[in-house]
Formats: structure tokens, sequence, C-alpha cells
């Protein structure tokens, strides 16, 4: 599958966006909800667009939806209707694409990009079980609880859908079959602890899955320490030889019992070098990097 923005990627490296809730939560929204950030489509879809702005103000090529935790099952809880929830949805990738047209004011020729976030089942549960994955639900359920989610998505027509902060290889191959037929690209991003996915699969097998697939134009790793990126994305390019993914967290640990995070960061946009290196043409951060980090990535690949 060809696009532009597969062409973009192949000549990267291109900077992805950081952790939209942290940026949300800067802005003083409460996000602690089963939704997270995905209840702000229905209460406030202009802070998402400015959440956005601020990234590509920062330096990112690249933002991420609010979708993450957007379900049809978890706005259902909310009392939130199958239509209604398929237009916020769709609102997601609207919002990313407003905040880029804002941000082409100062720069109309510039290249921007929008990846609608699709994450793992575990999320929709919002007990931390995507860092753990192996729900007891068979491939064929998983494939029918993400179908709907990305045709929806899909239709919305983003550049890219970013099935991300996948725990392991059953979902990853459960996804990859949702993800047929959809005419959008796709990467495929792993939640990792050393050379394994969450689940313990070693990353070889999780990421030949997709080496195959034609919808996939980029696979790697995401929501992980940064220390465990560069052994990740080196195997990634190896098993798949597609362009590569990486997008880690600030390197502090999530409590799910106390719903907050512990530790502190180890990011360092100096990493960024070695990560290109190994093949990574997407680069980025996930939970607890902000838009500060993002202008050092941006100012770190574009002396190379």
């Amino acid at each position: 599958m060809t696009s532009d923005f597969a062409d973009a990627l192949a000549c990267g490296p291109l900077v992805l966006d950081g952790g939209l809730s942290n940026q949300l939560e800067a802005a003083g929204h409460d996000l602690g909800d089963a939704l997270w950030s995905a209840r702000l489509l229905a209460e406030d879809p202009e802070a998402i667009t400015r959440a956005h702005l601020a990234y590509f103000e920062a330096g990112a090529d690249v933002v991420i939806t609010s979708s993450y935790q957007a379900t049809f099952e978890g706005f259902a809880r909310r009392g939130i209707g199958r239509q209604r929830a398929a237009g916020l949805l769709a609102l997601s990738v609207e919002s990313a694409r407003e905040a880029a047209r804002r941000a082409r004011t100062a720069r109309p020729d510039r290249a921007l990009w929008v990846a609608a976030s699709a994450g793992p089942y575990g999320a929709m549960l919002a007990d931390g079980s995507e860092y753990r994955g192996r729900y007891g639900l068979g491939g064929g359920e998983l494939e029918r609880f993400h179908r709907p989610r990305l045709e929806v998505l899909a239709a919305a027509r983003p550049d890219v859908l970013a099935l991300e902060t996948v725990p392991d290889t059953d979902e990853a191959a459960a996804l990859l079959r949702a993800v047929r037929g959809l005419g959008v690209p796709a990467w495929l991003s792993y939640t990792v602890a050393g050379d394994r996915t969450r689940a313990g699969q070693p990353l070889e097998e999780a990421f030949a899955l997709a080496a195959d697939a034609d919808e996939v134009i980029a696979v790697g790793v995401n929501c992980c320490a940064p220390e465990d990126v560069s052994g990740a994305v080196e195997t990634a390019a190896r098993v798949t030889g597609k362009p590569v993914v990486a997008y880690p967290n600030s390197g502090e640990t999530w409590d799910a019992k106390s719903r907050s995070w512990r530790g502190r960061s180890s990011y360092a946009a100096e990493r960024v070098p070695g990560w290109r290196e190994r093949g990574a043409r997407l680069v980025g951060g996930c939970c607890r990097v902000g838009p500060k980090t993002i202008t050092s990535i941006a100012r770190v690949l574009s002396r190379e």
C-alpha cells in the first residue's frame, strides 16, 4: 500500500508528538476518568485541538488523535449511543486536522500529518491490562471489537492508523486482520519490556507478524521505557525491513492502582540519533513526554 504519508516516512525522519493526556492535564483538565482524554471529545473538543496545536508548534510533523481510549463500548457505559460515538471518533480526526490547519497559517507549505489512534482492548477496560494483554478473549472476539472502530476512523480519512500500545501477539494478529481492506495505511506498535512484549513473547516473533502485511507501513514500540527502544528498533527493522516508529514514555512508571506516575524521567533527546541509526523513521514520545522534549527531538533530527 502506498500513500503520501508512506512516501514521507520512507524519506524520514518525521517527528511524532508527545503525550496528549499530559498536555491536556497541563492545561488544567482532569482526566481521572475511564474515558481518559476521549471524554473531552464530548465535553470540550477545542481543548483537544489546542493540545494538538501545541505539539505542531513544538516541531511535531505528526500528531496522534484522542481516540486511543474511545470505543463504542466505553462510550455506551456513559449513555452515549452508537451513532453519537461514531461521530466522536470521527471528531477525533477532525480535531487534529483543525490543529494542522491552524499550524499552517504561519507556514502554509508545511507538511503535517494525522495518525488515528486505535488502542488495545485493555485500554477500554481502564484497569492497566493493556500492559499485560492476554485478556481471555479469542482472536475472533478481539477482531470483532477492533474492526467497527477502525472502520469509522478510516472513513474519517486520517493519513495513517496507529495500532498502538499492543501488549501481545494475539491482539496484534487480530488487529492485522481487522485493518485489512480499509484503504488507509497503518503502523503497528507494541508496548514492550526488554526484548519481549508485555505478555512475554519474543519481539522477533511479534514483529514478524507484520512483515508481509501490505497495510502496515511501519512497525515499532511505544509506551515503554526509553532504555528498551534501541534493541526493539533494531529487531523491528531487521525482521520486517519496514520503517520503524519509536515513541517511549518519559521513563516514569504508571501505577494502575493509584492511577499515578512514579519515578523520574530518563528520556533524553540525545538518545534519538542512536534510534535513527538503527532504523527509526518516526520518533516522538508517549506518556509524560511534553512539547519541550518534542522540540529537542526536532532540533536533534534537523541536524542530521
